[in-house]
């Protein structure tokens, strides 16, 4: 398995990285498929004046081979110029996302991009490195890096699309002690007591995916998802991938409620596309990843999960999962989980920049004791005047009486139960500067202020408040700024 993971990262991200020294992008083109530049077209591969389909023809899933400034091949579903898809079934082979969820078509997917041969090879990526500084006595000051580094090529085949893919994340040696400083975050663990106050670091391998998208119609998609280690059908793009948190350094505090499975062994998934709805069933093994990082976990298939997606217009997207997990938790080995979640998004384009917002309910019910924990989640990132962007996140998570212990092994016959719920706000602003091409760069802060339930103030006190300053990296297609 570490062979193969080695083989497919050697693929994936060598040409890229290629790409980007020989300038990035496709050659000759003025716009990047990320940014909505002054003089560029909406939609990356469109010359201006071009005419913009229709959200009701991307909504029904019509043609757009024939639109000037696009080259489709054969089977409509992937744009050899223009990588902003254009109908919801481009959109799902399109693949820019985590696993096999979905975004509204129009938002917006920095990457890298060249051809070789039949071959498109892409290069995504996402990394901040942070100092972290928190008020209470639970609070902690960490400087450290999270980050995410994605390789992808794809190709047609036959009547469909295949599709190999390499998520890497380097947290296992920018995130030190097995965590970060996140107040009031809780769930798994490391070498046996509880992670309290601490969001756990990324697997060097996030994903290793191969996918295959086979057009039965005009309006019908067959798709197939195998990964030894990715992200089955349940839950909302996650958090460090969606267009609406791609500028905030942290997780969330619904994270084990709304979209912890993105990193899950043996995924196998099956998803049926027919023009705006699509439905998928997936199989994976359950128990989260361990403390060691560096490695690849494996073991039986035992859980499952099946989401519905509907995509009405190119801004907007929603769906709802549903997931029976076993024993997720490595403390609670004999607790299986339910988990339902429930999320739409908007994105929309503006002038020079871009609006993307994001409603998501997660809950998980214990299926030894009932226990139920629910979250919800607000968040919005608009990007303005090219290089600016604001952001907010609102949460309102539901805690248990393990975050009370701390990082302390838990008590002979302890069990978990609710104590109330947390209220997390979160502003900020990043503002991006010139560092090499093709390298977009931004310094940025953002604070949180928290919302505590009577039975932690004792422990947190009345208005904790955390503060981060941050340097973003990302790499985008298009000539210099």
């Amino acid at each position: 398995m570490n062979r193969l993971g080695a083989v497919v990262v050697v693929l994936l991200i060598s040409p890229a990285l290629a790409a980007a020294q020989r300038g990035g992008g496709q050659q000759g083109s003025p716009c990047m498929p990320d940014m909505r530049m002054p003089g560029c077209p909406e939609s990356f591969g469109q010359q201006p004046g071009d005419q913009q389909p229709s959200d009701e023809g991307s909504a029904q899933g019509g043609s757009h081979e024939g639109t000037p400034g696009m080259q489709m091949g054969k089977t409509g579903l992937i744009s050899m110029k223009g990588m902003q898809p254009q109908t919801f079934l481009q959109a799902v082979a399109h693949h820019a996302t985590s696993g096999t969820s979905m975004e509204p078509n129009s938002t917006p997917a920095p990457m890298l991009m060249t051809m070789k041969k039949s071959w498109m090879l892409m290069f995504h990526a996402n990394a901040f490195v942070v100092d972290e500084q928190q008020t209470s006595a639970r609070g902690r000051d960490r400087s450290f890096s999270t980050n995410w580094f994605m390789g992808m090529a794809q190709r047609e085949l036959g009547r469909g699309i295949f599709t190999m893919r390499a998520m890497l994340s380097f947290e296992p040696a920018t995130v030190s002690e097995r965590r970060y400083p996140l107040l009031f975050q809780q769930g798994e663990t490391a070498f046996g007591v509880p992670i309290a106050d601490g969001q756990h670091p990324h697997d060097f391998i996030m994903e290793l995916a191969a996918l295959y998208d086979l057009k039965l119609s005009a309006k019908t998609l067959l798709s197939f998802y195998f990964a030894p280690t990715g992200d089955p059908a349940i839950g909302p793009t996650a958090y460090p991938h969606r267009g609406s948190a791609l500028e905030n350094p942290v997780g969330t505090l619904g994270h084990h409620q709304e979209d912890s499975t993105h990193i899950a062994d043996d995924v196998v998934t099956v998803g049926l596309t027919y023009r705006i709805v699509r439905i998928e069933a997936s199989g994976f093994h359950g128990r989260e990843p361990d403390e060691f990082r560096w490695n690849i976990d494996q073991g039986k298939i035992d859980s499952w999960s099946t989401r519905f997606t509907v995509q009405p217009g190119r801004n907007w997207s929603g769906q709802y999962s549903y997931g029976r997990i076993k024993s997720p938790e490595a403390l609670f080995p004999t607790e299986d989980q339910e988990r339902m979640t429930a999320s739409v998004m908007y994105n929309r384009p503006l002038q020079n920049g871009n609006w993307a917002s994001t409603i998501l309910w997660g809950r998980t019910r214990s299926l030894e004791d009932n226990s139920i924990f629910n979250s919800y989640l607000l968040e919005s990132t608009v990007r303005f005047h090219t290089r600016n962007y604001v952001w907010t996140r609102i949460e309102n998570a539901g805690r248990s009486n393990e975050l009370i212990l701390g990082e302390n092994p838990l008590p002979l016959g302890f069990i978990e139960e609710p104590i109330g719920h947390v209220q997390a706000y979160t502003f900020g602003y990043d503002h991006d500067f010139d560092l090499v091409p093709h390298l977009a760069s931004a310094i940025g802060a953002q604070f949180t202020t928290y919302g505590v339930p009577d039975v932690l103030k004792p422990i947190y006190g009345s208005h904790p408040l955390g503060v981060a300053i941050f340097i973003r990296l990302r790499p985008f297609s298009g000539p210099e700024r």
